[in-house]
């Protein structure tokens, strides 16, 4: 009989519960013994703007003399980027003493800013300590290792480390200090939606990947498939090559990283069957399905032992040095999308009834200059303004300093609108992280340059 490479690992991975796993699921009962000291549920979900989002066109000044100053340096409304001020989505901030807007590609998240579900946290990126113009401009002070670069900064956002060596995520290095709450489960802490991310990367806890739709699907299995009994042998002969001792670790590894996979997966399918469908409608999206996906995880938590969970999402498509748009183009698609992903996810923990529980916030490589260049786009910068959502977050409001508007200006690292962060990656990630237990002694093992700065946590949540 000859059988497709991917038949093959299709049966085993599919029925891995009846060799490798199924003593996984006889202890499903007793997963709900947690460890005493966490009682409640928490989780981080990481939306990952791929390409360098404009945060220069996700809030824009709305007051007269604002708007007017901005319009001007982005070239205009016709040929420039500015966003027509009549196409903007006004928002009502406590704080700032001058009103704001979002893109008009955002209503779901300007009502959620409005109900104070979303804050903004203005002018985030990745700094070793505090800095000026005048210290940039010298050269006097350490920074980040090759700026405006995409895979360098994709991997400093997500390793908050200073360097692109690094291979651990700061999302991993969470789930290993938060082990102990989910005691007993079998299933990580950290989990990805969109690849395999160095966000969820630990030193000691591996993280699931689940393709988004996949997840739960029946499938084809042993005791399903057109061949019961050349299904199991198929299966049996895969569980042997797995545990087989072939003396070299590159292949030891390979094969438990394999063995774990068939694993998370049978677990996840175990935990998802009998869970009721979601009433709330996703948007047919890429980051529509990913959300969905994460929020049907979430409803099978208990199933699954956990307490705490980490998320990582992406959306692309976010690198505009052309044809970006102010009403079409690239980046209106993509935070449309986003938008209204992000609002049917809340609106799914509400149905949950864990809206408070669960706390979602954006990343990205970097923001964009304010002068636009010549081909209808922007280019690499630094500084960038973010979203963060979730019933615990104190919305309504912008955090952190709004970048003075003016190319040479005190926030500007050149003379194109490049903004110094003025609050740094370490203190935005810092805040999630002791939200969602991270002990204030830990956060520095997880965040390496937060002791550099007096402020360490920000008032968002």
């Amino acid at each position: 009989m000859t059988i497709s490479r991917r038949k093959f690992i299709e049966c085993t991975c599919k029925s891995v519960v009846a060799l490798g796993a199924g003593s996984a699921f006889t202890r499903f009962g007793t997963l709900n013994a947690y460890a005493q000291a966490v009682t409640d549920y928490k989780a981080l979900v990481c939306v990952f703007l791929f390409g360098g989002n404009d945060g220069n066109n996700l809030i824009v000044p709305f007051d007269t003399a604002g708007y007017a100053n901005y319009s001007t340096l982005r070239g205009g409304s016709t040929t420039g980027l500015a966003i027509p001020q009549g196409n903007l989505l006004p928002v009502t901030l406590a704080t700032p003493p001058t009103p704001f807007a979002l893109h008009p590609s955002m209503p779901e998240m300007q009502q959620l800013v409005n109900n104070k579900v979303v804050a903004i946290q203005a002018n985030v990126g990745p700094l070793v300590q505090p800095i000026t113009r005048a210290q940039f401009q010298a050269g006097s002070v350490p920074l980040p290792g090759n700026l405006f670069s995409h895979s360098d900064q994709q991997k400093e956002w997500q390793t908050s480390s200073s360097n692109s060596i690094d291979s651990l995520g700061w999302g991993g290095k969470i789930a290993d200090l938060m082990q102990s709450a989910n005691a007993g489960s079998q299933y990580p802490t950290a989990v990805s939606v969109a690849g395999a991310p160095v966000f969820c990367n630990g030193a000691e806890t591996f993280p699931a990947a689940v393709i988004p739709g996949n997840a739960g699907n029946p499938g084809v299995s042993c005791s399903t498939g057109p061949s019961t009994s050349d299904c199991t042998a198929r299966t049996q002969a895969m569980q042997q090559l797995l545990t087989f001792d072939t003396g070299v670790n590159l292949i030891q590894d390979a094969s438990q990283i394999t063995s774990k996979a068939f694993l998370y997966s049978q677990l996840l399918s175990s935990a998802l069957n009998g869970q009721p469908a979601l009433a709330t409608a996703f948007p047919n999206t890429s980051i529509g399905g990913q959300l969905k996906q994460v929020a049907q995880i979430i409803q099978a938590r208990a199933a699954l032992g956990l307490k705490r969970q980490i998320f990582f999402c992406s959306q692309g498509g976010f690198d505009t040095h052309s044809g970006q748009g102010t009403l079409t183009g690239a980046q209106p698609t993509q935070l449309a999308q986003v938008s209204a992903a992000m609002n049917a996810f809340f609106t799914a923990t509400q149905e949950l009834g864990i809206a408070n529980s669960v706390t979602t916030f954006t990343l990205s490589d970097f923001g964009r200059t304010l002068q636009n260049n010549t081909n209808g786009g922007s280019d690499h910068a630094w500084g960038n303004h973010h979203l963060i959502m979730g019933g615990s977050v104190k919305g309504g409001d912008m955090y952190g300093k709004f970048p003075v508007q003016a190319l040479g200006g005190p926030d500007d690292a050149g003379n194109n609108g490049r903004w110094l962060p003025s609050t740094s990656l370490d203190q935005y990630g810092a805040t999630l992280a002791s939200w969602f237990g991270v002990a204030d002694t830990d956060l520095p093992s997880v965040f390496p340059n937060l002791n550099n700065f007096a402020v360490k946590k920000i008032a968002f949540l």
